[in-house]
């Protein structure tokens, strides 16, 4: 059985089910951690696949990451998403424009 952790979004796994001898536990930890890699490497296929349009490798990201695309142009993880994506830093920015403005920035007195 796969909980989902309420603050990182991630399943884990129980360590210790009352009653389930030792090898059988190890076969199930083992089967259930194969999944969740099968799953990653699903995932990170779909992330810079040229099938998926930019917006959806970025949501895609967004998804395996648990952040949200930076508002700011000029942020620094920018660089790294277009990296992880296969995109262009300027497709990446472009996903940005079509999500709206950046919230002003407030400017000290």
């Amino acid at each position: 059985m796969q909980f989902e952790s309420k603050n990182s979004g991630r399943p884990f796994i129980p360590g210790f089910i009352a009653g389930e001898p030792a090898d059988e536990q190890r076969a199930r930890i083992a089967r259930e951690l194969a999944e969740r890699e099968e799953h990653r490497q699903a995932n990170l296929a779909e992330l810079s696949s040229v099938r998926n349009a930019p917006g959806e490798r970025v949501r895609i990201w967004e998804r395996m990451y648990g952040l949200a695309l930076p508002r700011d142009p000029n942020h620094h993880l920018l660089d790294m998403i277009a990296v992880a994506t296969h995109l262009e830093l300027a497709q990446v920015q472009e996903e940005q424009r079509l999500r709206g403005p950046a919230p002003p920035v407030a400017k000290e007195p």
